[in-house]
């Protein structure tokens, strides 16, 4: 499970590390309405503009 997990972090050009340990320190938190959130692919859109931000600072 963890080799399909971190592939599909990969596909969708995703570091699966810094992915994976966001996912372990939110998932507790989140509710379940909003786990579609941790998904690779929305997880790498929500970091896009923060990553943006930084690189303007």
């Amino acid at each position: 499970m963890m080799f399909s997990l971190f592939g599909t972090a990969r596909l969708n050009g995703v570091d699966p590390l810094a992915w994976f340990t966001d996912v372990l320190t939110r998932i507790a938190d989140i509710p379940q309405s909003r786990l579609h959130e941790l998904l690779p692919w929305s997880w790498k859109a929500a970091q896009q503009p923060k990553d943006h931000a930084e690189l303007a600072a």
